[in-house]
C-alpha cells in the first residue's frame, strides 16, 4: 500500500506577519535599551579639569562662602529683627549649597578651588546676565566685596551696619546670579543644572525683598 504523498507546506500569511511584528517589537525594544544607556553613559560621564561644571563648583564655592561670612556677621551684629532673619537664611542656603559643591568636587576628583584663574569656564566674555559687570577693586569675582568693604562692614552698626549688609549682599546676589545663570545654560549634568536653577530662583526672591528693606530704609543699592 503507497503511502500519499506529502503535500507542499504553506507559511500563512498571518504567522509570517506575526513573526515580522516581534521582530519589530525585539528591535524597538533593543534600539530604546541601547539609547537609554547610551544616555545614562553620557549622564554619568565625569566632568573634568576646566569644565564648566568643575569651574562653576569651585568659583561659586568661593563666592557663597563670601556672603556667608558676610550674612554670619549682620546675624549675629544687627539688631533689626528682619535684617537677622534674612542673615539667616542666606548663611543657611549658601553653607548647604557650598557643602554639596565640594561633594561634587571630591566625586569628580578636583580640587576644592580652581588653581588658576578664576572664572576661566565663562568662556563667552560678558556671560548671560554678566554684561557690564566687573568684580571691584581685590574682589575676586563679580558681586564680591573688597577687603575694604568687609572691614567697613566690621565697623558698623545700628541702622548703618543694616543698610551696608543689604547693600552688599544685593551686589553679591547678582554677581552670582549671573554665574549660576551661564552655568544653568551651559551644563548638560542634571544636578549642576537643578541647583543652579534653586539659585537663581532663591536669590531672585532675595534681591526682591532687599531692594524693598532698602527703599524703607530710605536707601538704595550701590
Amino acid at each position: 500500500m503507497t503511502e500519499p504523498s506529502a503535500r507542499p507546506t504553506r507559511v500563512r500569511p498571518l504567522t509570517v506577519g506575526a513573526a515580522v511584528v516581534a521582530v519589530l517589537l525585539l528591535g524597538a525594544a533593543l534600539g530604546m535599551f541601547l539609547t537609554q544607556r547610551a544616555l545614562n553613559s553620557a549622564e554619568r560621564a565625569v566632568p573634568g579639569d576646566g569644565s564648566v561644571e568643575v569651574g562653576f563648583a569651585q568659583d561659586m564655592s568661593v563666592h557663597h562662602l563670601q556672603a556667608v561670612t558676610m550674612a554670619n556677621w549682620a546675624r549675629d551684629h544687627s539688631t533689626d529683627q528682619q535684617v537677622r532673619q534674612l542673615a539667616f537664611d542666606i548663611q543657611s542656603t549658601q553653607q548647604e549649597q557650598v557643602g554639596r559643591m565640594k561633594g561634587w568636587l571630591m566625586l569628580w576628583g578636583q580640587p576644592e578651588q580652581t588653581p588658576g584663574a578664576y572664572m576661566t569656564w565663562m568662556r563667552e566674555p560678558a556671560g548671560h546676565g554678566m554684561a557690564g559687570m566687573q568684580a571691584a577693586g581685590d574682589a575676586p569675582m563679580p558681586g564680591m566685596a573688597t577687603n575694604a568693604e568687609l572691614a567697613k562692614l566690621r565697623s558698623l552698626s545700628g541702622a548703618e551696619l543694616d543698610v551696608y549688609f543689604l547693600q552688599l549682599m544685593l551686589r553679591h546676589h547678582q554677581g552670582g546670579a549671573g554665574m549660576a545663570q551661564y552655568a544653568h545654560d551651559h551644563t548638560s549634568v542634571a544636578a549642576v543644572k537643578t541647583l543652579t536653577q534653586s539659585m537663581l530662583d532663591s536669590q531672585g526672591a532675595e534681591m526682591v525683598l532687599m531692594k524693598q528693606m532698602l527703599t524703607a530704609r530710605n536707601a538704595q543699592p550701590l
